[in-house]
């Protein structure tokens, strides 16, 4: 059976490397793994999708309409505008922060309200937490991406053990025990 991953978010939030590390778990547990990234003006905060998609042989690594297994989000908005993804029997795992697009800083619209209330009412497998506060309690706001990577990790029939070996095969030596902090944090949050 193929897993579908999404990633997405804004630019910036590091769902690039939160795409190496889950194509580097997959790899390791032996699957075939094709990952691909779609973006905007992702240097100005834009939207950024990443696609992991691993099982015995994949031939392509785009995700389309309805085939999401799982949709990781950095950012709520973002959760939303890919609701669409999502496969029937699929879970969002999503970041609660609210970071605001171009639209709502110039205030031509605003930021829609109870976006996590909205996604669970269509019947969505939400998990909606506040990954932001756990990657600064780990050392550094820019950790949300593996903090989502430990939330993730509760879901996926994939041992600590091998997510903690990707991460060490992933991430920089000067960074690895922050991030091993923040993977631990997200994976036991309640």
């Amino acid at each position: 059976m193929t897993q579908n991953i999404m990633i997405v978010g804004v630019g910036g939030q590091g769902s690039l490397l939160a795409s190496k590390l889950l194509g580097r778990l997959m790899m390791n547990a032996g699957l075939d793994v094709k990952v691909s990234e779609v973006h905007g003006m992702s240097q100005r905060g834009g939207s950024v999708v990443t696609y992991v998609r691993a099982g015995e042989k994949v031939y392509s690594p785009i995700i389309d309409v309805g085939e999401a297994d799982y949709i990781i989000s950095f950012e709520m908005l973002e959760a939303a505008r890919n609701l669409k993804f999502l496969a029937p029997k699929g879970r969002i795992i999503t970041n609660t922060q609210q970071i605001a697009p171009m639209p709502v800083i110039t205030g031509d619209a605003e930021y829609p309200d109870d976006l996590a209330g909205k996604i669970a009412a269509t019947g969505a497998d939400i998990d909606a937490f506040d990954a932001l506060s756990l990657a600064e309690q780990a050392g550094s706001a820019k950790a949300v991406n593996i903090v989502l990577m430990g939330r993730l990790s509760r879901y996926l029939d994939i041992s600590e053990a091998d997510w903690l070996r990707a991460i060490e095969e992933t991430i920089p030596p000067k960074f690895l025990e922050m991030n091993k902090k923040a993977f631990m944090l997200g994976r036991s949050a309640t």
